[in-house]
């Protein structure tokens, strides 16, 4: 690069030169290894003529060429940092005053690793070799210096011929102090909001997973990408009585507070409409109509699951969802893919629901397209090779989630939220057996079914070796709800008792549909009293309409911990 050439860029160079046509000063000193100064390019022959033709009375300016300019002086007076080095060791030839006044005097003539040491400091040494084996220039952004002050150096190489050791290297230091201290502040900021969004979503996720009595349950939550737009995923574990769980998992499309907001208004809305005990579809029917009234532009998907341990089955309806995972107690991975519907929010669809196995000894995986979905493959890819991590995984719920988010290779940078929700039902022998007890009586005849009802949960509860007040408990709740359910249900009916480590659960199922309702009865009144009766005894109660017709009346009785 010829210096002198490079000099024309350089602020008000052409302003000065002006003022200061008749100059001759020489660019670097003479001694101690100092470049010569620059030199003058001749004019041709054809600017020469075109000079002659102008008359002597013409008054035009003349303007001096770039090559007359007084480089020294203009380096001195810029306010950015200049140094030059010359040869393998890069000695010393100049640095203008603005670098003095940063860094102090500096000795010319001396290799830069004793002269510049703030170089070595901030490793610029290492870039000065390469420009100069190179020939090509270099530019490092915003270093800081040991003053504290930041810089953009930029080194040039140089045409140094009359040196004895040849080519050279311009540093030019320009100060972005003030952009990097608002750099800084700015990314500070954006830590503090992503620290909020974060907060906001984990807030709205479940702190503690409510812990069925015949699940074991777990999820991860991991936030996507570095920026402040958390997204929208959720999951969540409701107990719905009866020894019946509901498991819910959901995906708010976009990034952001306001995704993170509508996920939390789904999420309130899930738990209530569980409380109703409807049916997987209706339930994701009542959300697609909320969705569209919370926001019409916001779309999210969702999956919402039913597990019965006495159908040892997992009854399910998805909105958009990826399918949920199955393992058998064989290590056989199921998919539960049909049937989906569109995402909620799109209105207009009928949601059905599906059911898949989930016995003693299987686990269950549901998920957002973060653990799976990546730009460089496809989605059903992800899927498969999720199946292969799950066919693998054993331990407990939370090793599960742990291995499964290890094998699908996240990072720090994965720019996607992933939350992953895992549940098993376990095979209980021994002693753990003993503790999970179930009991059937199918109530056949009219009337004279109810002593036969009573007597049979008698002796179940016997059996069980309950304590007499637990035992009277439960076989008055039996009486009180097949008599119901003789009076106004129709055939078939069935008794089923069942016990669990922290429960005893009373349940009538009959062919009617009519849900009873506790109400309060007047003296006179011959009926009405039975469903009062049960919830004021019992912890709980309930009652939900049955696939296929007829409904299920329940209650449930706390047993004492064991300490």
């Amino acid at each position: 690069m010829n210096f002198t050439r490079w000099s024309a860029r350089l602020p008000g160079t052409q302003r000065r030169a002006q003022a200061r046509t008749g100059s001759s000063s020489n660019a670097f000193p003479s001694e101690g290894g100092s470049v010569p100064a620059a030199r003058a390019e001749r004019r041709t022959a054809g600017e020469a003529a075109d000079t002659d033709d102008v008359g002597d009375d013409d008054e035009t300016p003349q303007i001096p060429a770039v090559d007359e300019l007084p480089v020294r002086e203009v380096l001195d007076r810029i306010p950015a940092l200049v140094a030059l080095v010359h040869g393998p060791e890069h000695r010393l030839a100049y640095v203008n005053d603005a670098y003095a006044e940063a860094f102090g005097v500096r000795p010319l003539g001396e290799p830069a690793r004793e002269a510049l040491p703030e170089l070595e400091e901030i490793g610029l040494l290492s870039l000065l070799d390469q420009v100069l084996r190179s020939s090509k220039p270099r530019t490092v952004l915003s270093r800081k210096v040991p003053s504290g002050r930041s810089y953009t150096f930029t080194c040039t190489p140089v045409d140094i011929s009359a040196t004895p050791e040849g080519g050279g290297v311009l540093i030019f230091a320009a100060d972005v102090t003030d952009q990097a201290v608002a750099a800084d502040r700015l990314r500070a900021s954006e830590r503090e909001l992503r620290e909020t969004a974060v907060t906001l979503q984990r807030s709205l996720l479940p702190q503690d997973l409510e812990e069925p009595d015949d699940l074991r349950v777990a999820a991860v939550y991991h936030p996507g990408g570095t920026e402040a737009a958390v997204g929208g995923d959720w999951y969540d574990v409701i107990t719905l009585g009866g020894g019946r769980t509901a498991l819910v998992i959901g995906d708010v499309m976009g990034r952001g507070v306001r995704a993170a907001a509508v996920m939390g208004q789904l999420r309130t809305a899930v738990r209530a409409y569980a409380r109703l005990d409807l049916p997987p579809h209706e339930v994701l029917q009542l959300l697609d109509g909320l969705a569209t009234e919370i926001d019409a532009n916001q779309i999210a998907t969702c999956a919402y699951a039913v597990h019965d341990p006495n159908e040892g089955r997992l009854v399910y309806a998805s909105a958009g969802h990826l399918p949920i995972l199955v393992r058998d107690d064989s290590g056989t991975v199921l998919r539960a893919e049909e049937p989906i519907g569109p995402p909620l929010g799109t209105g207009g669809w009928m949601h059905a629901s599906g059911s898949i196995p989930l016995g003693p000894g299987s686990t269950a995986v549901l998920y957002t397209d973060g653990l799976v979905e990546r730009r460089d493959k496809d989605l059903d890819e992800g899927i498969a090779a999720l199946e292969e991590a799950l066919a693998g995984a054993t331990g407990t719920p939370q090793v599960i989630c742990d291995r499964l988010v290890r094998s699908a290779g996240m990072t720090a940078d994965h720019d996607d939220d992933v939350a992953v929700l895992v549940l098993q039902h376990p095979s209980r022998t021994g002693s753990d057996g003993e503790l999970f007890r179930n009991a059937a009586l199918e109530l056949l005849g009219g009337v004279e079914a109810a002593p036969r009802a009573r007597a049979f949960a008698s002796g179940v509860l016997t059996s069980w070796r309950f304590p007499m007040d637990l035992h009277d408990l439960g076989v008055l709740a039996a009486s009180e709800l097949v008599a119901n359910s003789l009076q106004h249900g129709t055939p078939p009916m069935r008794l089923r008792l069942r016990r669990t480590d922290r429960r005893l659960i009373v349940e009538v199922t009959d062919g009617d549909d009519h849900l009873p309702r506790r109400r309060r009865a007047e003296p006179a009144d011959e009926a009405g009293r039975g469903i009062a009766i049960v919830a004021t005894i019992a912890s709980n109660w309930g009652s939900r309409r049955t696939p296929g017709g007829g409904k299920s009346v329940w209650c449930e009785f706390a047993l004492p911990r064991v300490t």
